[in-house]
């Protein structure tokens, strides 16, 4: 069976532009990512212009019919991180926790713009906001307005700011097809988007197929619900900028998962289209759910019972329909009363009853149904796609703020966020091509490629094959399957007639959406079978990967891994690695030597490179507790490998922690003080400890045994030094450490200088010879010879040597060896020195202390690890 479609249409189908308009940025799309993305540009920009183009009526799209409300921290009892973790839980671990941080640290202001632009959210008599709490949340942080309307009230403040902003030029009953891009001069040149083809439905100038130029487009088309028989999307719900994306080479990640709604009124088995959903904040307020057969389903299922995380809830639903034989599951929020359903939840009980259902004294049908796709086109944190200029916000992106599931009332935050980075960004880029008119800029080429079409009337036979087998419960067989009867449609003769239009565009974006997504699930099943297979039925599911895919290639399966180097903590890891010109590998190098301390924990027994859990730790600690934990000095000495520890706890929480310092490498710390406090997951903390103790710990005793070699050298010119006696991939940091001592560093390795030793003069024949031969070979290279006699000196001076090393001499013969090289090359004094001696060697007048014993045997400093209170 064939898992390859047809290759897709690159462009569709439609007639040659007859109307030009022109702006700084074009932004397709009008809910809350678009509107915020023109607004906020346009305030950042202050002679930006921007040309909104949407497909139906400025309040027409899935904004207004976002009930449940937008989550930020506002609470004082409340805390970024607290949302970060159940956004990072609720994704299944597989968010971005940089773009997850973004989110939650930029929260709180984007409420505030949202207020400054008059959305009147719930608030209680003193003005505070009204929160409550939806599926996954730990906390009540979500602000709401009119009760369940809150989508509607933003939409509605939002687009009275847009149409009273001149900067603003609003096109609607504007579909557009696909991109126009610029190809700059040059080999090699990737060319950039330079606006959108549009297709006005109306009379007048702007009637028919025009183009928008612009140099930058920005793409918040929403979601793409109507690619499912049911959905809680509403019609215009049809892929669009994802598609219009993929066909001009922008990849899509995570697109196989969607999130499908647990609880959408059930109208009956034969409903079709859109659906009407029951917020999660219905539950969030006390309602629960129960099977047909009157059995609470969720209480057993998860520890937040009807409060999972929506895929833990939609699961649940669906093994209950299966169990019962049922359609639907009920909602059970009679204990509501009258009152309080007419005031919190007026929206939600007028639509029950327009269907039948009174939810003051019924049961209420409800079944899981296509709501939010937590995947889309792949952005970075500033919105910027894969092609240049291309920018996407809202549900069409994926930032990398959801992972595998979306936590309730994220989605109109994360909109709002992003599009204020995209705003930013926006402002930046068209700022600095000013200087060049749009009008003189490179011509704008009709989009390239082969057009196509797909007949609308198999849109029908589209959504059966993507509700039957790619809907809330896949496997591999059924996932092949939806690709071979998606090949049948893209084949259909009727293809070949279909008329251009928004029917036939809407028909063809479905089909690419539904035919990339079933790849991506295909491969996701895949991943997960192998992380089963290989790790047994304990082991994460969802696999660690990112499923990337396009419209050429079958797709790839990308390591899900933050990067705890990018940022403050990786560059100052660099300065701890490097020494002149001895990198150690870097940061990087020091990230490989904690994930390889790491492993030595985490390996499953009999397993090479297998990822285990702590399991004592997870066995005792809720997968969700976070508190904080100390770091703490047990004795006096010198600090060294602060920064190391906390690439540890970096890796073991994969971002998701809160670091306090309270010291810093190279100073001195007494006994009780607090050198570093870490906010994470208990789990985390738990099991990093010991990796980032073991590290600090052995590096703090070499930077405290150095000061102590340093102090009793203290008021001659000799300085202290290491040797190359280190242990096994650990050479850079414990070198690292004797510079936070007040050391300094010899050899870091073989090939930094030539140290001829008795072996050498013995192979060579004699002290000249073996000189002689590494000035041959090795010009440049310093030389150093080492001697344990006082005779063997002079011959070493003759034979060039830049430096001398004693070995295992006597003070007396230390002070001899000084007089007679005369300042004529430097000297060591290594081998058999004790701290007790050292001022003696050192007032001989020699020019380093070589001691061998400080990264190879000095004891570690007492530092431990000590858990503060819940946070």
């Amino acid at each position: 069976m064939s898992e390859t479609l047809p290759e897709p249409p690159r462009r569709l189908t439609a007639p040659d532009p007859g109307w030009t308009a022109s702006a700084d940025v074009v932004v397709v799309g009008s809910g809350i990512a678009g509107l915020s993305t023109a607004l906020r540009y346009t305030e950042v920009s202050p002679r930006g212009r921007v040309v909104l183009v949407t497909k139906d009526l400025l309040s027409t799209g899935s904004t207004r019919w976002a009930q449940g409300g937008i989550a930020a921290v506002t609470d004082p009892a409340d805390a970024p991180l607290s949302h970060m973790v159940d956004t990072i839980v609720a994704g299944r671990e597989l968010c971005d926790a940089a773009a997850v941080r973004t989110l939650v640290t930029a929260g709180p202001d984007a409420l505030r713009w949202l207020v400054e632009h008059d959305t009147a959210f719930d608030r209680h008599d003193d003005g505070r906001l009204e929160l409550t709490r939806e599926g996954g949340h730990r906390a009540r942080r979500i602000v709401h307005a009119g009760g369940d309307a809150t989508g509607a009230e933003i939409e509605r403040a939002l687009i009275h700011a847009v149409t009273a902003d001149p900067r603003i030029e609003v096109i609607e009953h504007a579909f557009a097809p696909d991109l126009l891009t610029a190809r700059p001069a040059g080999p090699g040149a990737e060319p950039s988007a330079a606006g959108v083809t549009v297709h006005v439905i109306g009379e007048g100038e702007r009637g028919g197929v025009g183009r928008v130029r612009a140099r930058a487009v920005v793409l918040a088309t929403g979601g793409i619900g109507q690619v499912f028989a049911s959905t809680t999307n509403p019609e215009v719900s049809t892929g669009d900028g994802l598609a219009l994306g993929l066909r001009a080479g922008a990849p899509a990640e995570d697109l196989e998962f969607i999130q499908f709604h647990p609880t959408v009124l059930w109208l009956g088995a034969d409903a079709r289209g859109q659906q009407p959903l029951i917020s999660e904040a219905v539950r969030g307020e006390g309602a629960f759910l129960v099977d047909t057969d009157g059995h609470r389903f969720m209480r057993d299922r998860h520890e937040q019972a009807d409060l999972a995380p929506r895929d833990v809830v939609a699961r649940g639903a669906a093994e209950a329909m299966a169990r019962t034989g049922a359609d639907h599951v009920l909602l059970d929020a009679r204990g509501f009363g009258a009152r309080m359903w007419e005031e919190r939840f007026p929206t939600i009980l007028a639509a029950c009853r327009k269907h039948g259902v009174d939810p003051v004294t019924d049961l209420i049908p409800v079944a899981p149904a296509a709501h939010y796709a937590s995947g889309g086109l792949r952005t970075d944190l500033r919105g910027r796609t894969g092609i240049r200029g291309l920018y996407a916000v809202g549900e069409v992106a994926r930032t990398g703020v959801h992972g595998a599931n979306r936590l309730a009332s994220n989605s109109l935050l994360e909109s709002v966020v992003f599009a204020h980075r995209a705003a930013r960004d926006l402002a930046e880029r068209t700022s600095a091509d000013a200087a060049e008119p749009l009008a003189t800029a490179p011509a704008a080429a009709a989009p390239d490629g082969r057009g196509g079409l797909v007949a609308p009337a198999n849109v029908a036979r589209i959504r059966a094959v993507m509700s039957r087998y790619a809907g809330v419960v896949r496997d591999e067989a059924g996932l092949r399957t939806a690709l071979e009867e998606l090949a049948e449609v893209a084949a259909d003769p009727a293809n070949g007639t279909a008329e251009p239009g928004t029917a036939a565009w809407e028909a063809t974006n479905l089909l690419t959406v539904a035919a990339t997504l079933v790849r991506a699930a295909l491969l996701r099943v895949r991943a997960d079978g192998r992380a089963a297979a290989e790790h047994g039925p304990a082991a994460p599911v969802p696999a660690r990967l990112n499923i990337r895919v396009g419209l050429d290639g079958p797709g790839e399966a990308v390591a899900a891994e933050s990067d705890p180097l990018d940022g403050p903590l990786g560059a100052e890891l660099e300065r701890v690695a490097r020494s002149g010109s001895h990198s150690g590998g870097g940061a990087a190098g020091v990230l490989q030597s904690v994930r390889a301390a790491l492993s030595e924990d985490l390996s499953l027994p009999g397993e090479a490179g297998g990822r285990g859990a702590d399991v004592t730790t997870a066995a005792t600690i809720p997968a969700t507790q976070i508190r904080t934990a100390d770091v703490v000095a047990r004795a006096d000495g010198v600090l060294a490998g602060l920064p190391v520890a906390e690439l540890v706890l970096a890796e073991a929480t994969g971002g998701v922690m809160e670091v306090e310092r309270h010291a810093a490498d190279g100073g001195r710390v007494a006994r009780g003080d607090v050198l570093m406090s870490v906010t994470a997951r208990t789990r985390d903390l738990l099991t990093a400890e010991r990796t980032a103790l073991n590290i600090l710990t052995h590096l703090s005793g070499i930077a405290t045994a150095t000061a102590a070699w340093v102090e009793a050298a203290a008021g001659t010119d000799a300085r202290v030094r290491d040797s190359r006696k280190t242990h096994p991939g650990l050479r850079a940091l414990e070198k690292y450490a004797v510079r936070c001592g007040g050391g300094v560093n010899h050899r870091f390795g073989l090939a930094d200088a030539a140290l001829i030793k008795d072996n050498h003069v013995l192979a060579a024949g004699g002290v000249a010879e073996a000189v002689r031969a590494v000035r041959t070979a090795f010009p440049g290279v310093p030389l150093e010879v080492e001697v344990d006699r006082i005779d063997q000196i002079e011959p070493a001076l003759s034979a060039g040597a830049e430096e001398i090393l004693l070995d295992n001499f006597t003070v007396e013969e230390l002070r001899e060896a000084v007089l007679r090289v005369a300042g004529r090359a430097r000297l060591e004094s290594s081998g058999g020195l004790r701290l007790v001696d050292a001022a003696a060697v050192a007032a001989t007048g020699v020019d380093y202390l070589a001691v061998g014993a400080l990264t190879h045997s000095s004891p570690a400093l007492d530092i431990a690890l000590d858990l503060r209170d819940i946070h």
